[in-house]
């Protein structure tokens, strides 16, 4: 009884894991850039635990274990902003933003200009070029982006945005304001497909991500029924073999 309450607790708390995993894609549905994750469950057997009141070999116990959370790196559709400082990448490829931090990479190409005229992103971290940030001059017009990153204004080129690709984008890990982190070097992309006025939306599937809910919360509940008739016939085993005789 004891074993199989464990067990169910293990899937219990796996479930929950998932449920918040589920309601962060949905929160971020309308996030220029953000990517989806998903819950890895796999199959833990406990190397110690032993169900010895059965007869022959003893039966190894089976738990539920969130192995990992994995981003799915799929390109969200385009929307077109009409706004010029807004750039979405088709294609492989992140842009490299500059934090107190360090480096950290997004898909999100919803930018702005600073008080300073650095090319920053909403949190204010400046957006990195080939050589360093993007600045622009209080009389600068008519900003024009390349298909290649090539920046142009009415006073000619400021620089080319720097677009970066990873080997293992699995190894990137969210950091926080829709930016990652990894250890792994970038590799500069030579050549990227930059699409100005556009920004990338969110990958996630508002209907995929209900359905998910739905079959979470119905493998949760039924969990905690198991669990419940579990408890009540461990209680009745009791109650029986506390009688006595008359």
């Amino acid at each position: 009884m004891e074993n199989a309450l464990r067990i169910g607790l293990s899937r219990q708390m796996a479930l929950q894991t998932r449920m918040n995993v589920i309601a962060n894609n949905l929160a971020n549905i309308n996030t220029a850039g953000f990517k989806r994750d998903s819950v890895h469950l796999e199959e833990f057997r406990m190397p110690i635990a032993e169900m010895t009141e059965l007869s022959g070999r003893d039966k190894a116990l089976s738990y539920v274990h969130d192995r990992a959370v994995l981003n799915n790196m799929t390109e969200g559709p385009m929307r077109q902003s009409g706004n010029d400082l807004d750039i979405a990448i088709s294609g492989k490829g992140w842009f490299t933003i500059n934090t107190p931090n360090g480096p950290r990479y997004t898909r999100n190409g919803e930018f702005k200009l600073s008080n300073e005229g650095i090319l920053v992103t909403n949190a204010g971290h400046p957006v990195l070029g080939t050589n360093g940030q993007i600045a622009f001059g209080p009389n600068e017009t008519g900003i024009t982006i390349a298909r290649d990153g090539t920046i142009t204004t009415n006073e000619g080129n400021k620089g080319t945005i720097r677009i970066v690709q990873f080997k293992d984008e699995q190894a990137l890990n969210k950091d926080g304001f829709n930016l990652f982190n990894t250890n792994e070097a970038p590799a500069v992309v030579e050549a990227p497909n930059i699409l100005q006025g556009m920004v990338e939306q969110s990958n996630v599937k508002p209907v995929i991500e209900l359905t998910n809910m739905i079959e979470t919360t119905r493998a949760y509940t039924t969990q905690a029924r198991m669990m419940q008739k579990s408890e009540e016939l461990k209680s009745d085993a009791i109650n029986r073999l506390a009688q006595v005789p008359s």
